[in-house]
């Protein structure tokens, strides 16, 4: 294990000679005293996990160009394996096969994490690699009740990982959460209206009302 930060697989020499040009190389460089990006798993990035049901997984070819792709599920389809590494299942879709077969040349690859409801983002840098034929491991993987096909699983080991500020991220909810939410309070209008209509029946039977 390099003792190196951390945040220098997202820093490299020409980032932090920009980052000094313009002014932001300093606080960068205080982040980085203090042990830089994040490695390991803790409570922060598997509580998150838990509620994420979308994610876009960044990819290259040998050659170096760059490929990202979207990748969901019910919140939770991505799950911590152990303190460093986290798996999901892939889906079958339209059948490229460009991340897979980029990481078949090229095991780097970036998972950006979004959500939207709250605002927030992960970033996460590290190794990938497809299981095509572990039917425990599958079965480990696939989430409850999820009707899509499983084809095989992506196991990403984390080398870094950070969270940004929820600046310019726009808020946005899922329809499902909608729905229960209007659902909800059509529910507790109706609940109202009717203890409403009850209390103006006792106002209206009450003694000496004419």
């Amino acid at each position: 294990m390099t003792d190196r930060p951390s945040s220098d697989i997202a820093f490299s020499p020409a980032v932090k000679r920009i980052q000094a040009e313009r002014g932001s190389r300093e606080a960068y460089a205080r982040i980085e005293a203090r042990g830089g990006f994040r490695i390991a798993i803790d409570t922060k990035l598997e509580s998150f996990l838990a509620d994420v049901d979308t994610a876009y997984l960044a990819t290259a070819s040998a050659s170096g160009q760059p490929y990202a792709q979207h990748r969901g599920g019910p919140r939770g389809f991505i799950r911590v394996v152990d303190d460093r590494t986290i798996g999901f299942v892939d889906f079958s879709g339209n059948r490229q096969y460009i991340s897979t077969g980029n990481l078949a040349e090229n095991p780097r690859a970036f998972l950006f994490l979004m959500d939207y409801a709250h605002r927030r983002r992960i970033k996460l840098w590290g190794h990938a690699r497809v299981v095509a034929a572990d039917a425990d491991l599958l079965a480990r993987l696939m989430p409850e009740g999820y009707g899509a096909q499983p084809e095989q699983v992506i196991l990403f080991a984390i080398e870094a990982w950070d969270s940004n500020c929820p600046q310019h991220i726009p808020q946005k909810f899922a329809a499902a959460d909608v729905a229960q939410a209007l659902a909800e309070r059509d529910a507790r209008i109706t609940e109202l209206e009717a203890e409403n209509a009850r209390l103006q029946d006792l106002v209206r039977s009450a003694p000496g009302r004419s």
